[in-house]
């Protein structure tokens, strides 16, 4: 404490949910000056509310056959990274999609057993910068820090500009008895998890059941994107095409209004040459997802916000695009592979707040990264980045986002390995090196007619046109990518095939390695 009423630290962050947590454990171990602010009593405070009817999406598969920790990793999508085995989720439930109070219980204990620094009931009042540091006021008091970071999560509902919507129940707000809904005309705006949820607990219940919006709904199975709207929630779409005069619309909303006990919605339908309509409902439902509230931030440091004005804009490394030593934790953090891979989710920013604290750390400590040195030789190359594909959590679950480097050194002749950066940054970071390579993972393209009848070609040659979760090397002079190597898809994930993965990467890495070790390509 620097003075009365006032607190020092070189790190501050605000939230104390799965994303607050995790990089307070990340900090913590690292011996970092912390302190994480929480307006509530205890953590997770979002999932006190959310989802509303408490039952997650995010899978929880116990059974793998997996012994190796970091690999199950891979279908355990709610354990924050620790040292601990007792402190993994799937010690607090055995169900696939588990109820929202066991991960509150999970967070909690996470908190209190690694003794997190984390001060509860101290509520963010405003936000400003001076003098190269933050001044966060909180219950009457004041805490400065050199670096601060934003693990607030959802600040609210995103309410679209919608004549009448103030008619609408929000999402935050609904029922969650389907009972209340019976012999009920309902209006659910929004297709996403949240409108599919509410949907299926009323299945049963209402008499008409309508999703309206004006995009076609997104399916998790083709997007590969666990935010678009899951298998389970499939009953409704089911009861659509099966006749039950339930519905899903392709519209725009033009205005809600009350007539009596009744609502009437006008609507103008978006795959239909613009015809319009006027509709009856007995209720109106908001799913409209959530947005970020900048409210605390004063004019000396409110960030930026991407495209769609509900997330901040971030830089490669996690940073806001206008404030520097602004940082965003948790789902805040999923600007740069928005709807791709899984940022939004702890199964992502678990590891992205990892290599966050690394590079805080290298920032505001001056412990720089230390990279594993490999010889120049295509064969080990090979075996390195064979490993990593087979082996890491990270790379999987953050496919076409994290990845792998390897620098060739210009002054030593050998390989420098770094593991888990983002690919753009690692691009920025090391666009001083003639060569450098970076591993990932990704999916293949997306416009199948049917992604449960994809035809295939078993081939090496043909790796590129793999439809499933694959290996991809690229090849970087500075910033140009020059070249690129596919490695085909295996129903295990396994790859170690000779001839369909070794002998084709090897080939790849020594068209692009030096001939001799010590003669890397100058800058």
């Amino acid at each position: 404490m620097s003075a009365q009423g006032e607190h020092l630290h070189r790190y501050l962050i605000i939230g104390a949910g799965p994303g607050g947590l995790q990089l307070s454990y990340f900090l913590q171990r690292a011996g970092a000056d912390y302190l994480t602010l929480e307006r509530e009593a205890a953590p997770g405070g979002f999932f006190r509310r959310f989802p509303r009817h408490r039952r997650l999406i995010s899978l929880n598969k116990v059974h793998t056959g997996e012994k190796e920790p970091e690999i199950a990793l891979r279908w355990d999508w709610n354990s924050l990274l620790n040292d601990s085995p007792s402190l993994m989720f799937p010690r607090y439930s055995k169900e696939y999609f588990p109820d929202a109070e066991d991960l509150l219980r999970y967070l909690s204990d996470f908190q209190r057993e690694h003794e997190l620094n984390v001060r509860f009931s101290t509520a963010v009042e405003r936000i400003e910068k001076t003098g190269g540091h933050f001044a966060v006021h909180a219950a009457g008091e004041v805490f400065r820090a050199e670096c601060l970071i934003m693990a607030t999560g959802w600040g609210g509902p995103h309410i679209p500009d919608i004549p009448g919507i103030e008619l609408a129940v929000g999402y935050e707000d609904v029922s969650s008895s389907g009972v209340d809904f019976t012999d009920k005309r309902v209006l659910i705006i929004g297709k996403g998890n949240s409108a599919f949820e509410t949907a299926q607990a009323i299945l049963g219940h209402a008499s008409i059941i309508h999703l309206a919006s004006p995009s076609p709904v997104r399916l998790a199975w083709t997007s590969k994107h666990p935010g678009h709207v899951r298998g389970q929630y499939g009953a409704l779409l089911d009861s659509y095409w099966f006749k039950t005069l339930h519905g899903v619309l392709e519209c725009r909303i033009d205005r809600i209004r009350r007539e009596g006990d009744r609502f009437k919605a006008e609507i103008t339908y978006t795959l239909a040459e613009g015809e319009r309509a006027l509709l009856e409902y007995d209720v109106v439902v908001r799913c409209t997802g959530f947005t970020m509230d900048t409210g605390v931030f004063d004019a000396s440091c409110t960030p930026e916000l991407a495209p769609n004005g509900r997330i901040p804009a971030i830089r490669p490394d996690f940073q806001s695009t206008n404030v520097d030593g602004l940082y965003f934790a948790g789902t805040l953090m999923q600007a740069r592979d928005f709807k791709r891979a899984s940022s939004a989710f702890i199964d992502g920013f678990r590891y992205n707040l990892r290599t966050l604290a690394a590079l805080l750390a290298e920032r505001y400590d001056e412990t720089p990264l230390v990279p594993e040195a490999l010889p120049a030789d295509p064969d080990q190359l090979t075996a390195s980045m064979l490993d990593r594909v087979n082996y890491s959590s990270a790379l999987w679950t953050q496919f076409e986002y994290l990845c792998d480097v390897y620098v060739a050194d210009e002054a030593t002749g050998q390989i420098r390995h770094y593991e888990d950066l983002p690919e753009d940054y690692a691009v920025d970071r090391f666009a001083g090196h003639s060569l450098f390579f970076t591993v990932t993972l990704r999916w293949g393209r997306q416009d199948h007619a049917d992604v449960f009848a994809i035809k295939r070609h078993p081939t090496p040659e043909r790796a590129h046109e793999s439809a499933f979760l694959h290996p991809v090397v690229r090849v970087w002079r500075h910033r140009e990518q020059v070249a690129e190597r596919h490695l085909l898809e295996d129903l295990m994930a396994q790859w170690r095939d000779p001839v369909r993965h070794v002998r084709p990467l090897r080939e790849f890495l020594a068209g692009h390695l030096p001939t001799d070790a010590s003669s890397v390509p100058p800058r």
